[in-house]
């Protein structure tokens, strides 16, 4: 099978990912749960996992990295914690549904939403953004980067408006964390909210997310936390504050591993590879008869994503015929992302789409081509 499926999750993890979760399965015990070698075994890694991610993203230290299921359960923490009825929020037709359903969510409990379009390319515009701010906006919530089109939002102008007006900025790095530099203090974030699955090479199960320090946020769940036993409420401090519950300790084992994999490769490299792969693709496909090509391909820096579709053929009729007949694994459909499809016409349609790893080739990215071509073809 050729996998180009990496924006729904890489498939193929560096071999010491799978070494540390099976080491970790055999090893550890619960973190902050008895002073045992096991236990203490299990706080170690977990530990030096948040060290990681600290340095990974330029947090202020450690203990403002939180451990989360996915991305969905973080945006859900930064979106529901921080936001009161009667405050404004502003967001994008970019957004996947980790974004949208919770902030609809919150707009039934009487939170204002604004959403800005995009162009016809997917693009927003930023003057519209600030434009759109008013007295009580409490937060802007955007993507780093469109899982559908791959365009790339401007976090660190986005972080500057947000800062000019004292809100809050809420980053969904779900498609960017592992192949771009983040660094949440010189971008403003306030809350980073990241999966472990896809471009960071983790263990499924496995997410987080940076809150800035000093800033508070009300926690999703409580319950057991290893400390602070008699309290009837749940701890304050953080990084236990938003963490009730045992971590994936297996699995941040495994995140740990593969965070240690992109500090010694190199993600400039792995940028690099990506980028070069997807530009490969669309210049080979965008020529072929039939093919209509989202996004936008003129920009320096996007997400390792084409999206297309041939003529009116439904995408999951073109997604199975690539596998079925070539093995190329690709994702069709609506992306969780109904605004963005919206946006571009493409609602009953879909569209098929391509994400590349650095694990691909050349030759895959080739034989893709020709598949398309003769897909067209017939």
């Amino acid at each position: 099978m050729i996998y180009m499926d990496n924006a729904a999750t890489t498939m193929r993890k560096p071999k010491e990912v799978t070494e540390a979760v099976v080491q970790a399965m055999n090893s550890i015990g619960n973190a902050g749960r008895g002073a045992t070698e096991a236990a203490l075994s299990a706080s170690r890694i977990i530990y030096d996992t948040r060290e990681r991610l600290s340095r990974f993203f330029h947090a202020e230290n450690p203990k403002q990295i939180v451990f989360t299921a996915n991305s969905t359960e973080s945006l859900n923490i930064a979106i529901k914690g921080t936001l009161n009825p009667g405050d404004h929020v502003v967001t994008t037709v970019l957004e996947h549904n980790s974004v949208l359903r919770p902030l609809y969510e919150c707009r039934d409990k009487g939170v204002e939403l604004t959403i800005l379009p995009s162009d016809e390319k997917g693009n927003i515009c930023y003057e519209e953004m600030e434009s759109a701010i008013r007295e009580n906006t409490r937060a802007i919530v955007c993507t780093h980067g469109s899982n559908l089109t791959g365009n790339m939002v401007d976090i660190h102008r986005v972080g500057s408006i947000a800062k000019g007006h004292g809100i809050l900025f809420v980053v969904d790095a779900s498609q960017t964390a592992g192949v771009f530099p983040i660094d949440v203090q010189t971008m403003n974030i306030d809350i980073l909210c990241f999966t472990g699955h896809k471009s960071l090479l983790g263990p499924q199960g496995t997410g987080g997310m940076y809150v800035r320090e000093g800033l508070a946020v009300r926690p999703l769940l409580c319950g057991g936390s290893g400390v602070d036993t008699y309290n009837m409420h749940h701890p304050q401090e953080m990084p236990t504050a938003l963490e009730a519950g045992t971590l994936n300790g297996h699995g941040i084992a495994g995140l740990n591993a593969a965070l240690k994999y992109l500090e010694e490769t190199g993600i400039e490299e792995i940028e690099k590879k990506e980028t070069d792969l997807m530009r490969r693709f669309y210049e080979g496909i965008s020529q072929i008869k039939g093919v209509k090509i989202y996004g936008d391909f003129e920009a320096e820096k996007r997400c390792p994503i084409v999206t297309f579709n041939i003529a009116d053929y439904d995408s999951s009729e073109i997604s199975d015929e690539l596998f079925v007949t070539y093995g190329i694994s690709t994702r069709p459909g609506a992306h969780c992302a109904p605004l963005m499809h919206k946006a571009l016409g493409t609602e009953k349609q879909g569209a098929v789409r391509f994400s590349f790893s650095h694990y691909n080739t050349e030759e895959e990215v080739d034989a893709a081509i020709e598949a398309v071509r003769e897909i067209a073809a017939d």
